[in-house]
């Protein structure tokens, strides 16, 4: 099943920290970047961690938290918050349950290899819990660029 625009977004309980899970309805009635990508510490999505956290502070004030999925694990998120002074929150889906029920869980073509992999996209989720956008197989340089633009047309179109 392919998710759309208008959807109800599929809900989840994932690690984040060591003790912690997060669920989408931890934050009912706020804005949710759902992004989703498919290692930490690899260029590409080093810079949109990076191009997030950056931004966080203009999403808070439009009421929107991030919130990053991969396959990797707590410790290697932990590492990678570290190691780039991240201020998002990533999340944990080593059996890539969370990726497959947002169909971003997909066969890849790297060097004519086919392989399963995350495909790096994005999911802006409304308050109501249902999806207003998505991006799908993006590239990270001016990704979340994109997304905070998106959201603030949608804000100022909804009054």
């Amino acid at each position: 099943m392919k998710l759309q625009i208008g959807d109800k977004a599929p809900d989840f309980k994932i690690s984040s920290q060591p003790d912690k899970s997060t669920s989408l309805r931890d934050y009912t009635g706020k804005w949710i970047v759902l992004y989703f990508y498919p290692r930490d510490n690899t260029p590409g999505c080093t810079l949109e961690a990076r191009d997030f956290s950056c931004l966080v502070d203009e999403f808070a004030i439009l009421d929107a938290v991030i919130l990053g999925v991969s396959k990797d694990s707590l410790a290697s998120h932990r590492n990678f918050i570290t190691r780039h002074n991240l201020n998002i929150e990533l999340l944990s889906d080593p059996g890539s349950e969370v990726m497959k029920s947002y169909g971003v869980w997909r066969m890849k073509n790297m060097h004519s290899r086919e392989f399963p992999g995350a495909v790096r996209s994005t999911f802006l989720i409304d308050p109501e819990g249902r999806i207003a956008a998505i991006w799908d197989n993006v590239r990270a340089k001016g990704h979340a660029e994109a997304v905070l633009g998106y959201l603030k047309k949608i804000l100022e179109q909804t009054g």
